[in-house]
């Protein structure tokens, strides 16, 4: 990095001991970034020894919500992290027997948490899709409303699993009944 290259925020870099970041705030002689893994660090402006991955020209001045924005899409692209979402505390340790009609087939039975966690990945996906329909570009606000009406009914149907939630406010909402 030359002496002239100011990082602004959104900046994607690479640290040697850190790992993948995103720089979130500019001071004077230093960034604060946001590192997967080490969480909130504080860089000097004149260190060299890190890989940018992609520079955003620094600007005057930027919002707090672009800069969430940014943070929000550079951590997503980055990795694939969800959130930890607790299962009901009836279903621990559980086992979900799946048994065919023909009884000459042997039923199949999955661990209640592997189940529950390939739930709440497609839910973190449904998540990054809407977010990417909000932020497109290329679509208008009409093709925006149908997609989000589209992913609210598949919220709809996925809400038969929300049983094996522990928190109400980790549900499955679908179209509210006006």
């Amino acid at each position: 990095m030359s002496e002239k290259t100011i990082l602004g925020i959104g900046s994607r870099v690479r640290h040697p001991a850190f790992g993948d970041g995103v720089v979130i705030r500019l001071h004077k002689a230093a960034y604060d970034v946001s590192f997967m893994l080490y969480g909130i660090k504080q860089v000097g402006k004149d260190y060299d020894k890190w890989e940018i991955v992609e520079a955003v020209q620094a600007e005057e001045s930027v919002s707090f919500t672009e800069a969430e924005r940014s943070l929000i899409k550079i951590l997503r692209a980055f990795s694939d992290i969800t959130e930890d979402v607790p299962l009901g505390q009836r279903w621990q340790g559980g086992l979900m027997i799946l048994k065919p009609e023909d009884e000459s087939l042997k039923p199949k039975e999955i661990p209640i948490e592997a189940f529950f966690h390939k739930i709440v990945m497609l839910r973190e996906r449904l998540r990054v899709l809407e977010q990417r329909i909000n932020n497109n570009d290329k679509l208008d606000d009409e093709e925006k409303i149908n997609l989000q009406q589209y992913i609210t009914r598949i919220y709809g149907s996925l809400t038969t699993f929300n049983m094996l939630f522990r928190d109400k406010s980790d549900y499955f909402i679908g179209e509210k009944s006006r």
